[in-house]
Formats: structure tokens, C-alpha cells, sequence
């Protein structure tokens, strides 16, 4: 496994570094949205394009977690960053649970932004076939955002959310990290674990909502953390954009 340096994209001039990583289905224009509103003042943010995704679409890996959170680690060095925290979407979320695993002297606060748990996320057989198949079936893509937002957004916002997975990420790519995220089970490297670790969840997503995360995220963090946000699903920066700014930021400000 050999560490490359993350495509990504700074913001911020802020004492307080802050790495944030996409989920499965974007790249770093994942977080595009929540971007203009961000205290820049406060915090400097680096957004990541994991390996098969944006500008990192061709770059060789075996695209699992641990490469990932390598990954992480080898941009935190060559910016410099001796200690900074973390955010993460979905499988990001997994992705930024194995970097505080790997070193958690260096991680300040720890966010996931409805986090894949660190035990994977185990699928009956015909769940697992509806997201096996869409790497290469747009139609799949389209179910799995429309179920894990409450099958309530409008159709435009679904197609434009289908455009931009395939228009961001490598099919191959994008298959593997499933094999990874969904399927790899590392949560006895962060049991009781003391980073300070905020799970916000959407309370239309039916998969990583409340539920799951108190039987995981809370029993595993010594100083975990639960935010569910009324209005939001599994897309919490393109739902409700403002809420989850201030819901995280008011978090990493806590560090002091």
C-alpha cells in the first residue's frame, strides 16, 4: 500500500485544520454546497478526492478504508498538519473513523456525517445486489439516493445527484470501495477510543440513522456524540446545508 497525495482543495485561512472527506457516490463537490457559508476564519478546510474519484479518476489503489485513511495521513504531511480533525460522509465516514484509529495523537475532533460504523454494513442479498450493480447501473444509483432520502426529494434533484456520481467517480473504482466499506469490520480499533467523535444523522435515512449509531458509534467512543437532523436524509450537505454547518462547526469549536 503506498500513500499518495490527495487531489484536494484548501479553504480557509483558520488556526484549526479540518480534512473532509466525500462518501461513496461523489467526490469533493460532495460538500459544494455547504462551501460559501463555512467560518473560514475559524477553521482551514482541505476536501479530498479519494483514489477513483475528480481528479484522482485513474489513479491505481486497492480502494478499501485503510488506503484511504493512509491516504489522509500522507496530505496531513505534506501540509504540514501535525494535528487537525476530520469530517466524513458516509463512507468518509469509515475512511476518517480508520485515520483516528491509525493516530489518534493527531486528530483533534472526529465528525461523521452519517457515518458507514466502523463494524461495515451488513445487506440482506437483494440490498446488496441493488448496490453491487450500480457501478454501472444509473438506475441503481437513483434507488439508493431516493430510498436513503426518505423517497421525498424531487425527481430534477435525484437525476442531477446520478449525474454527478458518474460524471465523478470510476466504475471500477466505485465497485471496489463497496467491498471495502460496506464489508471490512475494524471496530475494535477504535472501541474506546477517546477522540472526541460527533455522528450527525438524517432522520429520513433509514440505514445510518439514530438507531444504528447508538448501538455503534455511541458504544464505541468514549466521548461519542449524536445529532439527528429532522429534515435531512442521507445527504445532509445538500438538505439541510445551513443546519449541518452549524451543528459541526459549533462541535470542532468545543476542541478550544
Amino acid at each position: 500500500m503506498t500513500p499518495f497525495v490527495l487531489p484536494h482543495t484548501l479553504l480557509g485561512e483558520g488556526p484549526h485544520h479540518v480534512v473532509a472527506v466525500h462518501g461513496w457516490f461523489a467526490d469533493r463537490d460532495a460538500y459544494a454546497v455547504v462551501r460559501p457559508d463555512l467560518d473560514l476564519s475559524s477553521f482551514t478546510y482541505a476536501f479530498v478526492d479519494l483514489r477513483g474519484y475528480g481528479e484522482a479518476m485513474g489513479t491505481p489503489g486497492a480502494y478499501t478504508t485503510g488506503e484511504g485513511a493512509a491516504d489522509v495521513l500522507a496530505l496531513a504531511e505534506r501540509l504540514g498538519w501535525d494535528r487537525f480533525s476530520l469530517i466524513g460522509h458516509s463512507m468518509g465516514g469509515s475512511v476518517v473513523q480508520r485515520v483516528a484509529a491509525k493516530a489518534p495523537h493527531r486528530v483533534r475532533r472526529l465528525a461523521g456525517v452519517s457515518p458507514v460504523p466502523a463494524s461495515g454494513l451488513p445487506m440482506p442479498p437483494d440490498r446488496w445486489g441493488l448496490f453491487a450493480d450500480a457501478a454501472d447501473r444509473p438506475a441503481n444509483r437513483r434507488a439508493i439516493i431516493d430510498i436513503t432520502t426518505g423517497s421525498v426529494r424531487p425527481a430534477a434533484w435525484l437525476d442531477r445527484m446520478v449525474r454527478r456520481s458518474l460524471r465523478r467517480s470510476d466504475p471500477k473504482a466505485f465497485r471496489a470501495w463497496l467491498d471495502s466499506w460496506a464489508v471490512e469490520d475494524f471496530h475494535a480499533d477504535v472501541e474506546g477510543s477517546t477522540v472526541p467523535a460527533l455522528a450527525v444523522v438524517g432522520a429520513l435515512d433509514p440505514a445510518l440513522g439514530a438507531a444504528l449509531t447508538r448501538d455503534t458509534w455511541l458504544r464505541w467512543y468514549a466521548r461519542g456524540e449524536l445529532t439527528e437532523l429532522p429534515a435531512a436524509g442521507h445527504y445532509a450537505m445538500d438538505e439541510t446545508p445551513l443546519q449541518l454547518i452549524r451543528t459541526v462547526e459549533d462541535f470542532l469549536r468545543a476542541d478550544g
